[in-house]
């Protein structure tokens, strides 16, 4: 099948899940860069960890993308705060450049280095963000700015290194990018027509219920616990 370059991957990072900055809370977001050829599995990125399974990880959730282009756009809004000096602010296993939530895809099938991946899902923004850049609104701002970054599934293991290009295999939704998705899902969340489409897509679970509780019950869920986190 005839791939065409989305752009390029450019920054590799994986990290070790620590004790985070609340009582009894681990974190991995803190990943550094990678100079070398990584192997990638369906568990995502060899050296890479999770300090929470129960939220972060799994198959849906293996590799996790950030656009390299959002960054000029939090400093602007933020200034020049520590997490932003280089990349990895928001715990992204990859930086890439040239793709953003706007022109990418759900379902998108992409090769990188010798890996096969499929985006599988928006990143919903949790309260570790809030602690990692001293903003306490900060999954918020990421959640209304709708450049959460992604997650994508492995569907062939491999090997990938920054420089590699993102080349795009796949394309079943063309009309549904991330944004569109994340409109419906974070804005306008109460648009039946629109969440009436999205059951048809291959959503996550998760993503797949809230939906449906949207259309049966006619009211958003609760937020507060993922984006404000635990009492410190």
């Amino acid at each position: 099948m005839k791939q065409n370059s989305l752009g390029i991957v450019e920054s590799v990072l994986t990290g070790k899940a620590k004790p985070y900055t609340r009582p009894g809370t681990y974190s991995a977001i803190d990943k550094q860069a990678v100079y070398s050829t990584v192997s990638v599995n369906a568990n995502g990125l060899e050296g890479d960890e999770q300090g929470d399974l129960r939220v972060h990880g799994g198959a849906d959730k293996a590799v996790h993308f950030y656009a390299l282009e959002h960054y000029p756009k939090w400093i602007e809004e933020l200034g020049m705060l520590p997490a932003l000096i280089k990349a990895g602010a928001f715990g992204e296993n990859i930086r890439t450049k040239g793709i953003t939530e706007s022109t990418i895809c759900l379902g998108d099938q992409l090769c990188v280095g010798s890996v096969l991946m499929e985006v599988s899902q928006a990143r919903q923004p949790c309260w570790k963000l809030n602690d990692r850049f001293g903003v306490p609104d900060m999954a918020r701002r990421l959640q209304s700015s709708l450049r959460t970054g992604w997650y994508c599934r492995v569907l062939q293991a491999g090997i990938l290194k920054a420089s590699d290009t993102i080349d795009l295999v796949n394309r079943p939704y063309p009309e549904w990018t991330l944004a569109r998705l994340m409109e419906f899902f974070y804005k306008n969340p109460l648009h039946y027509p629109s969440l009436e489409q999205m059951l048809h897509l291959p959503l996550v679970k998760s993503w797949k219920r809230t939906i449906e509780n949207r259309l049966q019950c006619g009211e958003i869920e609760n937020w507060d616990s993922r984006i404000d986190g635990p009492k410190q």
